[in-house]
């Protein structure tokens, strides 16, 4: 049946439309995620439809683009928090506003992480499934042997060796979003050796649970010292969203006593695997961007 929103304009939508975004999330039973929202907003292009019976929104989402390194590459952008209230679900109002992303975001290649129940949409549009990432929340408890990597929090000197290590792992420039981590998460920490920083991560709060993210290390027992070192430094139940190739540090966190809760589908459009390197590419900064 066609939607009240059909002839409603896409606009893009601004930090002002904070409240509207996080009302549209609690409405489809997701957390408000206030926090979140205002890092997309601000580094990251919304879009949305205003809902016609009332104030906020009848559907958002946000894309977060980021250049290209090398000559002749294309960039990438992440697609996430792609919402529609309940009152207009099953009305073809999210293809609508994906059709409007991919045109309007033309020939960069695309990400998401897609749930089950969005993962059907996407096909549709064209999106390959690439990968698969689970999720896992609980109160970390150190075991067996600490790791051996060394930890420390972050300083400003940092920051110009994180963003090339960065660049290195994701393969794109994320400047925009690593350069607002001191200022959104509660902890930024660096792994080093004698040679330099081998790693970094940060922990960010998120209604109950504080979010591990991004992850980026140069192996395994790497993430393990980061992650243990993020949970000694908070009293909160942790979560993350790890690349289920990683399956050693999947095994040691559950040992830990954190527990799976869903599996999400990485998807791409226009390219068929991510660039950089997934092999120290263990967590996102948060699905919804990367």
């Amino acid at each position: 049946m066609p939607s009240p929103l059909d002839e409603l304009p896409i606009r893009r939508l601004n930090p002002g439309d904070l409240q509207s975004c996080a009302d549209l999330s609690e409405n489809r039973g997701w957390p408000r995620e206030e926090h979140k929202w205002s890092l997309l907003l601000a580094a990251g292009t919304g879009y949305g439809i205003d809902d016609p019976q009332g104030k906020g929104l009848g559907t958002a989402c946000v894309v977060t683009s980021y250049r290209s390194i090398g000559a002749g590459e294309r960039g990438l952008t992440a697609i996430g928090m792609v919402l529609v209230a309940e009152k207009y679900a099953r009305q073809g109002v999210g293809r609508r506003l994906m059709k409007h992303v991919l045109a309007e975001c033309s020939e960069t290649p695309l990400t998401l992480h897609a749930t089950p129940y969005g993962q059907p949409l996407y096909e549709e549009l064209g999106f390959l499934v690439t990968g698969r990432a689970e999720m896992i929340r609980g109160r970390f408890r150190p075991h067996g042997p600490a790791p051996k990597a060394a930890t420390r929090p972050a300083t400003a000197r940092d920051l110009q060796t994180i963003l090339r290590l960065d660049g290195e792992v994701f393969g794109v420039d994320r400047t925009q979003m690593i350069t607002r981590l001191p200022a959104f998460a509660d902890q930024f920490r660096v792994a080093e050796d004698a040679d330099g920083v081998t790693g970094y991560a940060a922990a960010w709060p998120n209604m109950a649970t504080d979010v591990v993210g991004p992850l980026v290390a140069r192996d395994t027992e790497t993430a393990k010292a980061l992650i243990a070192s993020l949970a000694a430094g908070t009293d909160r139940p942790l979560r993350t969203d790890i690349d289920v190739r990683h399956q050693e540090l999947l095994a040691w966190t559950k040992t830990g006593g954190m527990e799976p809760v869903t599996f999400n589908a990485v998807m791409t459009f226009g390219v068929r695997d991510l660039p950089g390197d997934w092999t120290r590419r263990f967590a996102p900064l948060t699905v919804a961007a990367g």
